[in-house]
């Protein structure tokens, strides 16, 4: 077998590898249901995720009347409290996520999971669905410090480094991720797919997939462009 081009290949979670849209979208609305707000459709919702919960909830509050700054703290707190309690009820892999990984890892790549979620619920909620152990190393929008989440290049290479280091890409759904992995320097895949905020191609990728069982050949490709 050729040697399988990438040493790392990192993920992000929410819209790449987890469908968490249904238990993002319960804990939002309860949120708003709080300030009395109109709840959002799930595919609106969709849309909102990848910044992280507070920029999620920032959206879903100006979409539904606005908001201050004492408001938006005290429902951040509700969301994240309701969210912690109801992780894993309706998130699921995206098909064909957790076979794309049983294949990386036999070709002897080390997998990851670099996400704007909170570190601490990405640990609970890969738990609960019982897959954490499959990811050598999670970084969280907060694992870094204030302001280094992705797009910024910080987290993708303290992924490199805690993978032991190598050649690397990395798969996501939103510019936070192909942004961060330009940033970096490696290549990114896009994710159809996923939470969606504009056209696939308008993220820049530099590989499109539809379905889990084109990451392989996609990486692939991708090796031999660059080599």
């Amino acid at each position: 077998m050729t040697a399988f081009p990438f040493d790392i290949v990192g993920f992000d979670l929410d819209g790449t590898l987890v469908d968490t849209s249904g238990d993002l979208a319960n804990a939002l609305n309860h949120a708003l249901a709080d300030a009395g707000r109109p709840p959002l459709p799930r595919e609106r919702v969709r849309t909102m995720i990848g910044g992280g919960a507070r920029h999620m909830l920032m959206q879903g509050m100006a979409s539904t009347g606005g908001y201050s700054e004492a408001e938006l703290d005290r429902l951040y707190r509700l969301l994240l409290d309701h969210y912690e309690s109801h992780i894993a009820v309706e998130s699921a892999p995206f098909p064909g996520a957790l076979d794309a990984i049983d294949a990386l890892e036999a070709r002897g790549v080390k997998v990851a999971v670099v996400t704007n979620k909170l570190e601490g619920l990405a640990e609970r909620l890969l738990g609960e669905m019982g897959i954490r152990d499959r990811f050598a190393c999670l970084i969280g929008g907060d694992t870094m410090g204030p302001g280094l989440g992705k797009p910024h290049r910080a987290p993708i290479d303290e992924m490199i480094l805690r993978c032991g280091g190598g050649r690397a890409a990395f798969v996501g759904d939103s510019i936070y991720d192909t942004g961060a992995a330009r940033n970096a320097g490696i290549p990114s895949i896009a994710c159809s797919f996923g939470f969606l905020m504009q056209a696939v191609e308008e993220l820049e990728g530099d590989a499109v997939i539809d379905h889990y069982d084109e990451l392989l050949p996609a990486l692939e490709q991708l090796g031999a462009a660059v080599r």
